[in-house]
């Protein structure tokens, strides 16, 4: 199968890009993730499910290693983009998309049908996420893995706080939902702590929880920009850190890696 890395903007004979920065750690967990259950399950083609995924910054690249994605979003846009991508991927035939959300997802998919779930960004937005997190666990066949990644609350914090907003980093700290104030635009937010109750509430057995994006945002772009070797050097930084639990209270997004029981 072809490498499907190029589709994060890391192509052999460049740098990588302030997008793989974000999203590497992630992709190589789930990467990894898919692998085992492949080898497990004796299966070339996988089955996944990618809800609230969007124009398929995910749901192409698992294509393109051979898998059939399905792709759930609330969007008609978003889904538009999304066959025009799979389309100049070369993988229309193994991605689907369908508009719906996680609370409803149900009404537009079957239960149990699926090797993998991907549940990235969704958390965030819902009214209900343990509601969602079932949701997820249930359209997972016995053994399959479920992917979720969510806002993290002290990457906020710490943001505000080197932007000179210490007011807000404060308020974000004591909120409930981990919001700094009436414009913040993310609904909610987590820690590693409150991610991994949501899974294990859920059935899940929690395998590895990753600080993701803990550097990338803080590091001053045009310092990777043109700083020979810096961009190379910060990703292999982000890897080291994104599984120590010391550094997820600084991270700005979580990612959190559960198997169904079989």
């Amino acid at each position: 199968m072809p490498d499907p890395s190029p589709v994060f903007g890391r192509e052999a004979s460049s740098r990588p890009s302030r997008a793989s920065l974000r999203t590497a750690v992630v992709w190589d967990v789930l990467r990894d993730a898919l692998d085992r259950r492949a080898k497990a399950t004796g299966k070339d083609s996988l089955d996944v499910l990618d809800t609230g995924g969007g124009s398929g910054n995910f749901a192409v690249p698992v294509a393109r290693l051979g898998h059939r994605v399905t792709v759930v979003d609330p969007s008609p846009n978003a889904l538009f983009a999304l066959e025009r991508r799979a389309g100049e991927a070369g993988v229309a035939d193994r991605v689907t998309g369908v508009q719906g959300d996680i609370r409803g997802l149900f009404d537009v998919v079957g239960r149990e049908g699926y090797d993998a779930v991907l549940c990235h960004g969704v958390l965030e937005y819902v009214d209900d996420p343990a509601e969602g997190v079932r949701n997820a666990v249930a359209a997972l066949r016995p053994g399959g893995s479920l992917s979720l990644l969510a806002a993290g609350l002290g990457g906020a914090v710490l943001a505000r706080a080197l932007a000179g907003h210490f007011t807000e980093a404060r308020t974000a700290l004591a909120d409930p939902a981990g919001r700094w104030g009436a414009g913040d635009p993310v609904p909610r937010r987590f820690t590693a702590e409150q991610l991994t109750e949501l899974a294990a509430g859920a059935g899940l057995s929690v395998g590895a929880v990753h600080g993701v994006r803990v550097f990338a945002d803080l590091v001053p772009g045009v310092l990777v920009d043109t700083e020979p070797g810096a961009a190379e050097a910060l990703l292999k930084l982000e890897a080291a850190a994104a599984e120590l639990p010391s550094f997820h209270a600084i991270a700005t997004q979580l990612h959190l890696l559960g198997e169904k029981p079989a």
